[in-house]
């Protein structure tokens, strides 16, 4: 093999390597004994509302605050014993109720949001029959540069929202 192949090999092999490690991108959760929070980051109240019928994802609900002097801007969610979680906006179109996949959330310094019925949440898709009402799992929030945050959430039947209200896990 001459110089030339040889180089031309290592190129090829580079571009296999760099569009491998590109695709099919997964949130995984911190692993054990992993730094905690971001400065300033807290997240509290965290549930999951399991879908009214089989099959359809979950909704998972929770309040984050950020009492740093850092703007932060939440880019995944990893919902343990789901086949993949999205950030999710309920929202107005065309005087209709709409569901809008977001690919980052804005969370500035010294703001909070709460993951609420019919506003943010992360839809869970593909839920483990594991994952049972009374039961608890674990959401991992990534966000742009790496920093993780992960927290329990309470696993509740649907219908069983705080006041008694339906979630928006069964509607789409």
């Amino acid at each position: 093999m001459n110089m030339k192949s040889i180089l031309a090999s290592a190129a090829a092999l580079g571009l296999v390597m760099g569009t491998a490690a590109c695709g099919g991108e997964t949130e995984e959760p911190v692993a054990e004994g992993a730094p905690d929070a971001p400065a300033g980051i807290t997240v509290t109240d965290g549930w999951m509302a399991l879908p009214a019928v089989a099959g359809n994802p979950a909704a998972v609900y929770f309040n984050i605050e950020n009492s740093g002097e850092r703007n932060r801007m939440i880019r995944s969610a990893y919902v343990e014993g789901a086949g993949s979680a999205v950030l999710h906006q309920m929202g107005e179109w065309n005087l209709e109720p709409s569901m809008d996949e977001l690919m980052q959330l804005d969370l500035p310094a010294g703001e909070s949001i709460a993951f609420e019925p019919e506003s943010y949440h992360v839809m869970a898709m593909d839920v483990a029959d594991t994952l049972q009402a009374g039961g608890e799992t674990e959401v991992t929030l990534t966000f742009v540069g790496g920093d993780k945050v992960s927290f329990p959430v309470e696993i509740r039947a649907a219908g069983d929202a705080p006041g008694g209200d339906a979630s928006d896990s069964d509607t789409e």
